[in-house]
């Protein structure tokens, strides 16, 4: 495939931003669209293709934007659909694709949808959630648990009911059978589709559909090596999520994107079964475009082990999908502070760049990933997360990789707003501020867009085919293949300086590497080399 038959979201770097700690344009504390807009020079000097904007929905926010109650308007804390449609503008300006978080498997209680479902079992709306009677004696309909904590059911006085949610009580499960729930989220896509966004990450899509019949989910293993401190982790989810007709409904959201020009659509999928999830959900080149997991998102270490299984796990094989990869994002503590011993963390954050970009797929960027940004520790009353605020002190709180981001060093609140942040700043952010990185060329900043200008040049990077070439307790190697090249990628992911060369040593001519002397790695060094006698 040339540069010119390739869409441009293949093999892409997509940056997400999460609105609320980005920039805040209006001193409220909170960061808004127009703050986005007004610092889209800086994401697109980095050379990603597109933007992710996490929900900026009109929401009460009792989950930060993932309880919508109006899919089709911007909430006021974030601005209007003028500062919206001014963004898309903007970034088309620039050369950046728009995508845009949808929550699909659940509304907020405060959606006029749930209000007119809940009024009475016979409204036209009565469907298009989970009700059910109690049992007997009054308890919930089966021993579903939520994601945070408690049953997955809430009684309803108003309906005499237990009403679903998988996730908080304030975020109502749709009734994803349902085909005029179906119909509606179309609906949503096209008036985004209209508005010129080019492509959906789809939030939690496993969840959309359930078993009808409620049969209780079975006890996971008790030698099944997951922590237990929520009671949905004692269950194996086999009958509240990924029923077996949500591949049907991705095939109508594709044919429906299909008929634009070059969108989008990219799924997130977790949980136990995300692998075969995820392949089912971009499978035959009908349903979605990518599908984006969790494999590096709550691993504890980077390991060879570790990236070996993720790639493997995506062969290029027909009917098999497009991966995306992240190694941070908006529910995920920071790598740079899980992976890493804080002594040795520049010299990892740059082997973890060029790792990103020479993986086969889509790759996504967190805003101030460029920047190293740290985990922030936030003090519980300092919290917003409601998940953390549950399961205190058990459950790593997603605020840490929430906080603010610093664009100038020396302004109050860094730069990102004139008001006291909502959430704090963290200690050592200052450091890492975006001017500060600018003024010096050494910085994470530049090695980042050295790195995606990398990827960019080379064909077998940015769409090529890939392969594990030697993966031990430290080193892991990997050959990128396409386009007419062959690039042998090596990664050094111990602390400890290594050596590591390919059997024909001298067949290689250097591209680009970090802490490496030929093929003498520092801790945390890596390599890129080209096969000689190629162009």
């Amino acid at each position: 495939m040339t540069s010119l038959e390739r869409p441009w979201w293949h093999g892409a770097t997509i940056y997400q931003i999460y609105p609320r700690s980005f920039a805040d344009s209006n001193g409220d504390g909170v960061g808004d669209l127009a703050g986005i807009t007004a610092h889209l020079d800086h994401v697109a000097s980095l050379g990603v293709e597109a933007i992710w904007l996490s929900p900026f929905f009109t929401s009460p926010m009792a989950d930060f934007g993932y309880d919508v109650s109006d899919y089709c308007d911007v909430d006021p804390i974030f601005g209007t659909l003028a500062d919206f449609d001014a963004l898309v503008v903007r970034a088309h300006t620039l050369g950046l694709k728009v995508i845009v978080d949808q929550v699909w498997a659940h509304t907020s209680d405060r959606h006029p949808w749930f209000e007119e479902s809940r009024s009475s079992r016979d409204n036209p709306r009565a469907d298009w959630y989970v009700w059910r009677d109690p049992k007997p004696e009054g308890s919930p309909p089966n021993n579903w648990q939520s994601v945070f904590g408690g049953p997955a059911w809430t009684w309803d006085a108003r309906r005499g009911q237990y009403y679903m949610h998988n996730f908080l009580k304030e975020q109502p499960q749709v009734n994803g059978h349902h085909p005029a729930v179906q119909q509606a989220f179309l609906d949503v896509a096209r008036f985004w589709l209209e508005r010129g966004v080019d492509g959906f990450r789809i939030d939690a899509i496993n969840f959309m559909m359930f078993d009808p019949d409620l049969r209780d989910n079975p006890p996971a293993p008790l030698d099944d090596g997951v922590p237990r401190t929520r009671p949905f982790d004692f269950q194996l989810h086999q009958y509240n999520q990924s029923h077996d007709a949500i591949p049907g409904f991705l095939e109508r959201v594709r044919a429906l994107f299909d008929s634009y020009e070059a969108r989008f659509t990219v799924a997130e999928v977790g949980g136990a079964d995300s692998d075969r999830e995820m392949k089912l959900f971009t499978a035959e080149g009908r349903r979605l475009n990518s599908a984006y997991g969790f494999d590096f998102l709550y691993a504890p270490e980077l390991t060879p082990a570790v990236v070996a299984d993720a790639i493997e796990k995506w062969p290029e094989q027909d009917g098999v999908g497009w991966p995306s990869w992240a190694f941070e994002n908006h529910d995920a503590p920071r790598a740079i502070s899980r992976w890493v011993a804080e002594d040795r963390r520049e010299a990892f954050a740059r082997m973890k760049m060029l790792l990103l970009a020479a993986l086969r797929g889509n790759i996504f960027l967190y805003y101030g990933e460029e920047l190293g940004l740290t985990q922030v520790d936030v003090a519980f009353e300092d919290l917003q997360d409601p998940e953390a605020i549950a399961n205190w002190p058990r459950t790593l709180s997603r605020d840490g990789a929430r906080t603010p981001m610093p664009w100038v060093a020396d302004a109050p609140n860094l730069g990102f707003s004139d008001a006291k942040p909502w959430l704090p700043i963290g200690a050592d952010h200052a450091a890492l501020a975006v001017d500060r990185q600018e003024a010096d060329p050494h910085a994470l900043i530049h090695w980042t867009r050295d790195v995606l200008r990398l990827r960019k040049r080379h064909p077998a990077l940015l769409t090529g085919d890939i392969r594990v070439v030697a993966a031990d307790d430290a080193m892991l190697a990997i050959e990128r293949r396409g386009g007419g090249e062959t690039l042998l990628c090596v990664f050094n992911l111990s602390p400890e300086p290594q050596r590591w060369a390919p059997d024909q040593p001298d067949a290689w001519q250097p591209v680009a590497g970090t802490a490496t002397q030929g093929w003498h790695f520092d801790g945390y060094g890596a390599f890129i080399a080209q096969h000689t006698g190629e162009a």
